[in-house]
């Protein structure tokens, strides 16, 4: 794809200090501002005199392919959920990824769900990463529009993505052994996975 071997390119990422943390490059070694950030960001969460229930609040969603097999191209799932379980899932068409249109269209679509699922919340602070599409104008603009608070995460903190850990995981796995010709048979293959 980029024209040089994979064994060339992970000798780069080596040289450059970085490591492979849930299927993702990070660095190996977090510079003081980092951790200092990481502590920051957690440390006012453990404060919040509220905790409880701002964790009943708390909305966490994420991307991941699924499947890596299927096709040269691969599809994304993007996944908002909350302690009680699935708010929202969209598997976007092969080859597409998440834009700031795409992720603030997909926000509104949660809010919906949030009416229909969880008429009584009251309030949404959203945990999710710093990836360019959720920190882009346009999705700063849906969330004040949403009055929805975002919950701090540092950079190269894939280990406070609960995603990472207790959904993508098990989906992965769920998946692992089944082959899918089309895009249409992984996407039932998805939705039956959320619905079981």
């Amino acid at each position: 794809m980029l024209g040089y071997s994979h064994q060339t390119i992970s000798n780069h990422l080596h040289d450059l200090d970085y490591r492979r943390v849930l299927a993702r490059w990070v660095p190996h070694a977090l510079s003081p501002y980092k951790m200092q950030a990481r502590v920051t960001a957690c440390q006012s969460l453990l404060l919040n005199p509220q905790r409880k229930q701002f964790l009943a609040d708390l909305v966490t969603g994420d991307e991941s392919w699924p499947k890596a097999n299927l096709h040269e191209k691969k599809c994304l799932l993007s996944c908002f959920w909350d302690a009680k379980g699935m708010l929202y899932y969209e598997l976007l068409p092969q080859g597409r990824t998440v834009n700031a249109t795409t992720y603030s269209n997909q926000l509104a679509s949660l809010a919906l769900a949030l009416r229909e699922k969880r008429p009584r919340r009251s309030a949404v602070h959203l945990l999710h990463d710093n990836a360019r599409p959720h920190v882009a104008k346009a999705t700063q603009a849906k969330l004040q529009e949403l009055n929805w608070d975002t919950v701090p995460h540092p950079p190269y903190s894939p280990d406070i993505a609960p995603p990472d850990y207790h959904l993508f995981r098990p989906l992965k796995l769920f998946l692992k052994e089944k082959r899918f010709a089309k895009y249409k048979d992984l996407k039932m293959a998805v939705f039956d996975f959320f619905d079981s």
